[in-house]
């Protein structure tokens, strides 16, 4: 499993622009697959504690059904047109948290009360994550995967 604290390890710039930019608005985009295959898109708050990037939902929603079926995600920053700051993603495997401490540590932390109906929570084991931004007439994208080095890529 790779958690957010090794993406910070090994690539502690990156992890802190990514951090900034997906926590830079209230939502960020988050993309799982539906049954049928087909791609389906979506608004979450994404959480960042003890070292881990958690994605919380409501239980019954379509993304958590997703998600349980099949556990392969992309979060994306909300767009930002100026790209200033960077457009920001990160892939990885959703992984059902269901056990009663992590769960509980985790609702404590929040600063909201859960409503009625609950939630689904998963930890997010990272594949990768890139940072693109624009500077001068250059598209400059910072890209990390697990145990490499990141690197940056320039186009024109």
């Amino acid at each position: 499993m790779v958690s957010w604290t090794r993406f910070e390890q090994e690539a502690p710039d990156l992890a802190a622009a990514v951090q900034r930019r997906l926590t830079a608005t209230l939502h960020s985009i988050l993309g799982t697959l539906r049954a049928d295959g087909a791609p389906r898109l979506t608004g979450l708050e994404v959480h960042f504690d003890d070292g881990e990037l958690w994605l919380a939902m409501m239980p019954d929603s379509r993304k958590a059904d997703d998600l349980r079926r099949d556990p392969r995600f992309s979060l994306h920053s909300a767009p930002d047109v100026s790209m200033v700051d960077g457009d920001a993603k990160v892939g990885g495997r959703a992984i059902v948290v269901d056990d009663g401490p992590t769960w509980q540590r985790f609702v404590d932390g929040l600063d909201q009360s859960l409503p009625e109906s609950g939630m689904a929570l998963f930890r997010a084991d990272l594949t990768d994550a890139s940072l693109a931004r624009v500077a001068d007439d250059w598209m400059i994208i910072d890209v990390w995967h697990p145990g490499q080095a990141p690197r940056q890529v320039r186009r024109q």
